[in-house]
């Protein structure tokens, strides 16, 4: 499987994390959130291979979310909901993603990420 790597060419996390990958030789797919935002089907995958809360996949700090009053909403809707919501709106979505055979990663975190190497 060929790593994708989901990102927000605007994002410093996005371009910190794609320098990273360029400086240790892992070859991956790069995908504009915004052009290419993640479907339904794919999401509900990857939420459940990565074992994590549905909420840690929402990009808590964007201006979406807050616009939206997520804080207080998300508690209110299914998980249904919260992955239809997400797949939307790729800005709603915590970046970078990037999918795996080593595992399923939202965010940055270079001491994770060194399983890909």
């Amino acid at each position: 499987m060929k790593n994708i790597f989901i990102e927000y060419p605007k994002c410093s996390t996005c371009k910190k994390a794609k320098k990273w990958l360029e400086e240790n030789n892992i070859e991956f797919e790069d995908r504009n959130i915004i052009e290419e935002t993640p479907t339904i089907k794919e999401l509900t995958k990857w939420i459940k291979e990565s074992g994590l809360d549905i909420e840690k996949w929402f990009n808590t700090s964007g201006l979406k979310y807050k616009e939206l009053n997520l804080k207080e909403k998300l508690s209110n809707i299914s998980d249904k909901e919260k992955i239809e919501l997400l797949a939307s709106d790729g800005m709603l979505i915590k970046r970078p993603v990037l999918v795996s055979d080593k595992g399923i990663f939202i965010g940055f975190n270079e001491y994770k990420w060194n399983i890909l190497k």
